[in-house]
């Protein structure tokens, strides 16, 4: 369920909140594919299925990046800004990724937006993310992500 605010005094509410948590989606080999194709990291961990089969994971797995790209359309589900004229990502301050995704596996996101400031011109907003694996004991990624909204 997306929460959805209309400006940046609204957005200020919501720090220190919980955001909630966005549906499941499937990480295929096909998206696999497409990042690594767009990145040009064809390592066979991820791309080979039958010799990662026989690797430490037993199947392919997803890039690390692959699974912080997906943050934003797993967050854009979670939060919607109206009434702004700008919305940029602005970085991340931490990233780990504790698990692997095996090809075939569900991630989701559950979020808090941890902090609100000011910015010449908007707001920058903090937002800690966790996406989790389906079934899992460990979250494929823990981070903190940085965007910035403008009037």
């Amino acid at each position: 369920m997306s929460i959805t605010v209309n400006g940046l005094d609204e957005l200020k509410k919501l720090a220190g909140g919980d955001l909630g948590t966005s549906e499941w989606i499937e990480v295929t080999q096909e998206r696999i594919d497409t990042f690594a194709d767009a990145t040009g990291d064809h390592q066979w961990i991820h791309v080979d299925p039958e010799r990662a089969k026989e690797g430490p994971f037993g199947a392919p797995i997803a890039h690390g990046y692959l699974t912080l790209s997906l943050f934003i359309p797993l967050f854009t589900e979670l939060l919607d800004v109206q009434g702004v004229t700008t919305k940029v990502n602005y970085g991340l301050n931490k990233v780990r990724f504790p698990a692997p995704v095996k090809v075939g596996s569900r991630i989701r996101l559950t979020a808090k937006l941890a902090e609100v400031e000011e910015v010449p011109g908007g707001v920058q907003i903090t937002v800690e993310g966790a996406i989790e694996i389906e079934g899992a004991t460990k979250p494929a990624a823990v981070l903190q992500s940085l965007s910035r909204f403008y009037a």
